[in-house]
């Protein structure tokens, strides 16, 4: 009996030192894999960083005519961009925010790229929680202990947490590398989260931006990490706005005419190795403005004026396939598209209407001055408050973080005086507008049927407040018709 007793013993005592030496030396990998994941040449920073045409340093050369023009002319967001990256501007986390294609993750790739990502961790936003969840394990190397073997001897489903529950833990795993990382390097951690818009504005989107929102809050006054989120959308500094005390927003804009038309020539000298002449380039920004997305398409093409109006003609044509009208001929079933499409075009009016009365809309230096509204007073213009949203997530317009609405591109700008200058437009929007009304007005009338009002029949309709007093008195009874004339 001592035998087995001293046995059993020890072998409990082994199977207790085994599992806890495990569960410590898996904590401890946990933690070192996160902090490997911030430690310079990660390979999703690579990939991020070819994807975005950042030059490495290991890269073959050419001559250095052609180096010259490898990349965009520096912007002027980028220095306070790379400071924040760097880790040398903390205690507050960011929002950039600007229209889709004004570079605004380059530059952040770009801040990267010159600490060669030390420190730093970017990870790609999406819809679905379960999609961000796994995004932001590869991010920082975090399995959510789903390859702990400690589950073997569980006999339960693959994983009985929710997204949020999983986020929250893969964040209170990094605070600790964070706590860590302030002793040794004393520099704050860089986590980028971007395309933010992506989350969907629900009741899940909501609380995963405010689970994200209190922890960047608590490590920007803690000096632990530094959240940059990147958003393309009005909706996320709304949100964000609710509850922010050390928020910092950064609104990156095109690029203005001088930088533009240098951008435009150093990439064409990279792409074509030729010297484009300035009247092109002038009128290629007079067609699209400044935006970078549009740039370097152009660029890439060998006519680029072709290019512009192709572009010109593309925004265009997607403007009128989602705002399109129909006139006083539309059929009533599809009264609320065309709520929604009206609205659209009243606005687009009066951006037109408001370029003609302004004194300037092209300044020789900085370019285009494209009209705007405030936001509530383009509400007003629309007559709906619901609207806006859509067409800004269709990128048919634009909202800054001042709250103004404009076109959300210069080709955009254009195709609203395209459409607006058409003849008679005025009248077909003006019967649209009246065809939608006579729909509602239908809609809301009641029709009453009384039946049985010949042979004497009569009707008597008293109305009455509530305490019960009469009011007024109306009757109805059948009266003797007039006959009609033979020859009619």
């Amino acid at each position: 009996m001592f035998e087995s007793a001293a046995t059993t013993g020890a072998s409990i005592c082994i199977l207790g030192l085994v599992g806890y030496s495990y569960t410590r030396y898996y904590k401890y990998m946990v933690l070192e894999k996160i902090e490997n994941a911030f430690r310079p040449g990660d390979p999703v920073l690579e990939l991020a960083a070819f994807g975005k045409e950042v030059p490495r340093d290991d890269s073959p050369r050419v001559d250095d005519e052609i180096n010259a023009y490898e990349r965009w002319i520096p912007r002027v967001e980028q220095d306070r961009i790379d400071k924040v990256v760097s880790g040398r501007d903390r205690g507050r986390y960011h929002l950039l925010m600007g229209e889709k294609g004004t570079g605004k993750s380059s530059m952040l790739i770009d801040a990267m790229a010159k600490i060669d990502g030390e420190g730093v961790a970017m990870m790609e936003a999406h819809a679905d929680p379960e999609i961000f969840r796994i995004r932001l394990g590869r991010c920082l190397d975090f399995e959510f202990h789903e390859d702990n073997i400690g589950a073997l001897f569980s006999i339960r489903g693959p994983r009985d947490a929710s997204a949020l529950l999983d986020i929250e833990r893969a964040f209170n795993k990094l605070e600790k590398v964070a706590l860590k990382r302030r002793e040794t390097v004393g520099r704050p951690l860089i986590m980028i989260i971007n395309q933010a818009h992506m989350i969907r504005d629900d009741e899940n989107g909501r609380d995963l931006i405010e689970l994200i929102q209190q922890r960047a809050e608590q490590w920007a006054a803690a000096n632990l990490a530094t959240v940059i989120i990147n958003s393309d959308k009005y909706w996320v500094y709304e949100r964000l706005k609710q509850h922010a005390t050390r928020m910092e927003v950064t609104q990156v804009t095109d690029l203005p005419k001088n930088r533009a038309i240098q951008a435009l020539k150093n990439y064409r000298m990279k792409y074509w190795k030729e010297t484009t002449e300035d009247s092109i380039l002038e009128e290629v920004y007079d067609k699209i403005g400044g935006r970078l997305t549009f740039l370097n398409r152009v660029a890439k093409s060998r006519d680029m004026v072709v290019m512009c109006d192709k572009i010109c003609s593309m925004e265009k044509t997607w403007f009128l396939n989602n705002c399109g009208i129909l006139g006083e001929e539309m059929d009533d079933d599809v009264m609320d598209q065309q709520k929604y499409a009206s609205t659209a075009m009243v606005l687009a009016a009066a951006l037109c209407q408001k370029a003609k009365e302004m004194d300037e809309t092209y300044c020789p230096e900085n370019g285009h001055i494209l009209p705007a509204f405030p936001l509530h007073r383009a509400r007003q213009i629309m007559t709906r408050a619901d609207f806006i949203r859509q067409h800004h997530d269709l990128s048919i317009f634009a909202i800054d973080t001042n709250a103004m609405v404009r076109a959300d591109s210069v080709p955009m700008q254009r195709a609203f005086n395209e459409v607006c200058s058409e003849p008679e437009f005025e009248k077909y929007l003006e019967a649209t507008l009246e065809r939608i009304n006579g729909i509602e007005s239908l809609g809301r009338t009641k029709e009453l049927t009384f039946k049985d009002l010949w042979d004497g029949g009569k009707y008597k309709i008293t109305t009455k407040d509530r305490k019960g007093n009469v009011q007024g008195e109306v009757e109805m009874e059948t009266v003797e018709g007039k006959k009609e004339d033979d020859d009619d």
